[in-house]
């Protein structure tokens, strides 16, 4: 997966936008003002932070020790780096990025998930 074809289908999640936060080469994704994504656009391979679930957090970094870390500077337990080179099933690195998305959406207020979601929140009728 190609550093483009990732952050298209992380911009392609309703509400996203972006933003260089820290540098002129760390993009922000956001939802609501929330990262749910960050780019390095310079690394090589590329580098991405998502958030995640802790326990599969967990178990993503021993299934694959070389492609899932910690999060660089970000909360270990919440967050990995994953480092795409084609290793990584790019279904998986989808999944993923909307599992991240997914985290940061459930902590916004009802109100603005509903906005976000059309009027009607993901689940509900």
């Amino acid at each position: 997966m190609t550093l483009t074809e990732l952050l298209d289908h992380a911009r392609r999640r309703p509400g996203a936008s972006q933003d260089f936060p820290f540098d002129t080469v760390t993009l922000a994704l956001r939802v609501a003002g929330k990262i749910f994504l960050l780019a390095n656009l310079e690394s090589i391979p590329v580098r991405v932070n998502l958030k995640c679930q802790p326990e599969l957090a967990r178990d993503l970094r021993i299934r694959y020790p070389n492609h899932v870390l910690p999060g660089y500077h970000m909360n270990k337990r919440h967050w990995n780096t994953l480092i795409i080179d084609d290793f990584l099933p790019d279904e998986m690195v989808r999944w993923l990025i909307d599992h991240s998305y997914d985290l940061v959406l459930a902590s916004l207020p009802r109100r603005v998930r509903s906005s976000l979601m059309g009027g009607e929140e993901k689940g509900e009728g």
